[in-house]
C-alpha cells in the first residue's frame, strides 16, 4: 500500500482555491515558470505574493516539537558542521516541497498541452530542476550529502514524484543500508573476532536491535495520510526508534574490540544516516502540512484494543484474577504454569485481543522476555512487593547492559499491574536493569522497579507509568523513549563511595527525534539515609538529551546545583540538550543555585504542556484503552 498525500496536487489539478498553493506556491513559480502555465494560476500568484508571503511566516511551525535549538555546541562533533544555516534551509523546507510539486505539475502540463518539442530537451530540464529542489531539501538534515546520493535516482520518475514519494524512496534506502549493515554480524570473520560471552552477547545484541530497526523502518510503509496527525506521530516515533536501535548496537560492543567496532561503526554508516535522514524529510513534510490543520484519527488496529467500561473494570478491580485471566503462574502448584516464561509460550502471535496472566506471589527467579510478535499482553501480580521477577545479570560479570534486564519488553500494547521487577546484582556490580522497555505502548501500574545503576531502561517508543515505585543510584532512569512518569515515587539509595545518585540519563541523539523523559507530579525522596545532598536529577547522556521535572515535590536530597555534566563536575555539556523545570515544589526545588548551562530553560505553561500526556505522545488517544488512571495535561 502507498502513502497518501492527499492535500499535495496530482497531475492536471488545478491550484486555484487549493489552500496549500494559496500560502506557498508564489514563492516557487517564478522560479520555475513554464510557458506552459496557466495565465490565471500565474496572474493569481503575483498579485497575492505579499499576502501569501506574511501567511506563510505567521503558519511556518518550528523545526521541533519542543522548540529546543538545532544548533550543536561547538564542543561537540555534529554529523554536519553548518547546523546554523540549516535552521533557515529548515524554515524554507514547505516552498522546496512545493517546488518539487510544481515542476511535476508543469512536466505533465507540458506534456499535455505544449505544442511539439523536443522531448530529451524538456525531461532534461525538468530533471536539472528536480535535482536542485531535492538538494535544497537534502540541506535541511543532518547529513546532506548521503541524503542527496540516495534520493537523486528518483528524479528518473518525476512525473510521479510529491515529497511523499520522496519520503518513501528515502525509507527504502535506509531499509536496504540496514538490511546490507545486518549481514555483517553473520560474517566468519566477525565471528572469529569473538572469544568470550560478553562479546557474542554484545553481537547478539546487534543482530537484534537492527532487526528491530529494519521492523520499525517497515512499518512506516504502512497506509496513512500525512494531514492525520496520529499518522505522522507513529512515523516519527518508529524513525526515532529505529536510529535509537542503531545507535545501541554501537554502545553496546565490547570496548575491547576496537577494530571490530571500528569496522561496525564504518558499515553502519549508511544505515544510520539515512535513517536520520528520513526523519528530517518527515520533519519538512510535517512543517508542509501543518498549517491545514491536522486531524487525529487512528485507523482500526493501529492501537491495542479500544477496553470496554466494563472490561477496564474487571482488569482493574480487586476481584479473583485466577477466574479472569487466561493463564495463571503459580510457585506453589496451585496455577496451571510455574514459570512466567512457560505462560508466555501460549500467548498467540500478533493477538489483537488481551491476553492476561495472572502471576499469583511469590519470587520468581526468571529473566523473562516479551517477544516482538507478543502483542496486547497484560501481567498482572498481588502486589508490587508480593509478586517479584528477580534476576542479577549484569556488566561486571560480562553481560552487556542492554541484555541484563531481568523483564525485558518488546511486544506492543503490554501492560504490568501490582508486579514488582528486580535486578538483584547490587551496588557494585555496576549498570544491572531490572526492567528494559522497547515497546509501543507500554503502560505500567503499581509497579516497582528495584535496582542500583541501570534500574529502569525506557529505551525506545511510547510508554507510560502510574503510581509506581523507582529506587536507584546511577542512571537509574535512562534511554531513549516518549516517556512518562505520573505520580511515582523515586527514590534514591545511597551509592558507593565516590558516586553521585542521578536521577535519569536520557539519550535523544538525534534534534528530529520525538523522545524524551518527563517526571509529572512525581515525589523524589530518599529510599534511605543519605548522607549528603549527592543526588542530582539528571546528566546529559547524548548530546540532544531532554528531561523535565514538573510539578513534582523535590526533597532536600537534591544537590542545589541539580543538574550534573555527563563526565563530572566542571565537564562540559551540549548547548543542545533541553532541561527543565517547572512549578515543582519541596525544599530541594529551588533554581536559585541551579547550573548556569544554555540547554537548562526555563518553561511557561504552553511549553510544559509539551510533555505532558497528551502532549509528549498522544497518550489521550490510547492510555485510556488500558484502564489505568491519568492525568492528560498538566
Amino acid at each position: 500500500m502507498g502513502i497518501h498525500f492527499p492535500y499535495l496536487l496530482r497531475k492536471n489539478q488545478k491550484c486555484i482555491g487549493a489552500h496549500v498553493c494559496h500560502v506557498a506556491l508564489h514563492k516557487v513559480i517564478p522560479r520555475y515558470l513554464n510557458p506552459g502555465l496557466p495565465a490565471q494560476l500565474h496572474g493569481h500568484l503575483q498579485t497575492s505574493e505579499q499576502q501569501s508571503r506574511r501567511r506563510l511566516r505567521s503558519t511556518m511551525p518550528s523545526v521541533n516539537a519542543y522548540g529546543m535549538i538545532t544548533e550543536p555546541d561547538a564542543s561537540i562533533p555534529t554529523a554536519c558542521p553548518k547546523s546554523r544555516q540549516r535552521l533557515a534551509v529548515i524554515a524554507l523546507s514547505s516552498i522546496v516541497l512545493l517546488s518539487i510539486i510544481t515542476v511535476s505539475i508543469l512536466a505533465t502540463h507540458h506534456g499535455s498541452n505544449s505544442g511539439p518539442q523536443d522531448p530529451n530537451t524538456t525531461t532534461a530540464a525538468t530533471a536539472t530542476t528536480l535535482r536542485s529542489s531535492i538538494k535544497a531539501m537534502c540541506n535541511g538534515t543532518l547529513y546532506p550529502d548521503s541524503c542527496y546520493a540516495s534520493l537523486s535516482p528518483a528524479v528518473t520518475n518525476y512525473s510521479g514524484l510529491d515529497p511523499a514519494a520522496l519520503f518513501r524512496f528515502s525509507l527504502q534506502a535506509a531499509k536496504e543500508a540496514i538490511s546490507s549493515a545486518s549481514g555483517l554480524f553473520d560474517d566468519p570473520t566477525v565471528r572469529a573476532a569473538v572469544h568470550d560471552n560478553f562479546s557474542a552477547d554484545s553481537i547478539s545484541d546487534c543482530k537484534q536491535l537492527l532487526t528491530l530497526a529494519a521492523t520499525h523502518i517497515e512499518d512506516c510503509f504502512s497506509s496513512g495520510d500525512f494531514t492525520n496527525e496520529s499518522f505522522i506521530d507513529d512515523l516519527k516515533t518508529w524513525l526515532s526508534a529505529s536510529i535509537t536501535d542503531l545507535h545501541t548496537c554501537l554502545d553496546g560492543l565490547d570496548p575491547k574490540l576496537n577494530e571490530l567496532k571500528a569496522r561496525v561503526a564504518i558499515t553502519m554508516k549508511n544505515s544510520t544516516e539515512l535513517t536520520s535522514n528520513s526523519l528530517a524529510l518527515l520533519r519538512q513534510i510535517e512543517d508542509f502540512v501543518s498549517p491545514l490543520k491536522f486531524r487525529r484519527r487512528r485507523l482500526f488496529g493501529e492501537n491495542p484494543p479500544l477496553m470496554s467500561s466494563a472490561d477496564r473494570r474487571r482488569l482493574t478491580s480487586s476481584s479473583d484474577w485466577s477466574k479472569k485471566a487466561n493463564a495463571v503462574v503459580a510457585k506453589d502448584g496451585s496455577g496451571k504454569y510455574n514459570t512466567i516464561a512457560a505462560a508466555l509460550a501460549k500467548v498467540p502471535k500478533n493477538r489483537s485481543k488481551r491476553f492476561v496472566i495472572y502471576v499469583k506471589k511469590g519470587v520468581y527467579y526468571e529473566n523473562v522476555r516479551i517477544e516482538t510478535s507478543m502483542w496486547n499482553v497484560m501481567i498482572v501480580g498481588d502486589g508490587m512487593d508480593a509478586t517479584v521477577v528477580s534476576g542479577c545479570l549484569n556488566f561486571v560479570d560480562g553481560t552487556p547492559t542492554f541484555s541484563t534486564a531481568t523483564f525485558a519488553v518488546f511486544g506492543k500494547g503490554f501492560i504490568a499491574q501490582d508486579m514488582g521487577f528486580q535486578n538483584a546484582a547490587g551496588a557494585a556490580k555496576q549498570q544491572a536493569v531490572a526492567l528494559l522497555a522497547a515497546a509501543d505502548f507500554a503502560a505500567f501500574y503499581h509497579c516497582k522497579f528495584d535496582a542500583y545503576q541501570d534500574t529502569l531502561y525506557a529505551h525506545s517508543l511510547r510508554q507510560f507509568y502510574r503510581e509506581c515505585n523507582i529506587y536507584g543510584t546511577v542512571d537509574f532512569i535512562f534511554g531513549n523513549a516518549a516517556v512518562v512518569f505520573q505520580s511515582c515515587n523515586i527514590l534514591p539509595r545511597a551509592p558507593l563511595p565516590g558516586q553521585q545518585d542521578t536521577i535519569t540519563a536520557q539519550g535523544k541523539i538525534d534534534p528530529n527525534q520525538n523522545t524524551g523523559i518527563s517526571i509529572h507530579n512525581c515525589t523524589i525522596w530518599p529510599a534511605e539515609k543519605l548522607a549528603s545532598p549527592l543526588v542530582y536529577l539528571g546528566r546529559p547522556w547524548k548530546p540532544y538529551s531532554t528531561t523535565v521535572f514538573m510539578r513534582s515535590m523535590i526533597a532536600s536530597i537534591v544537590n542545589p546545583a541539580g543538574w550534573l555534566p555527563w563526565n563530572g563536575p566542571g565537564a562540559p555539556v551540549p548547548a543542545t540538550i533541553f532541561y527543565s523545570e517547572y512549578s515543582n515544589f519541596g525544599p530541594g526545588s529551588s533554581a536559585k543555585k541551579r547550573v548556569k548551562w544554555k540547554g537548562l530553560r526555563v518553561m511557561d505553561s504552553k511549553q510544559a504542556n509539551h510533555f505532558t500526556v497528551r502532549g509528549l505522545f498522544g497518550g489521550s488517544s490510547w492510555i485510556p484503552k488500558t484502564g489505568i488512571p491519568f492525568s492528560s495535561g498538566l
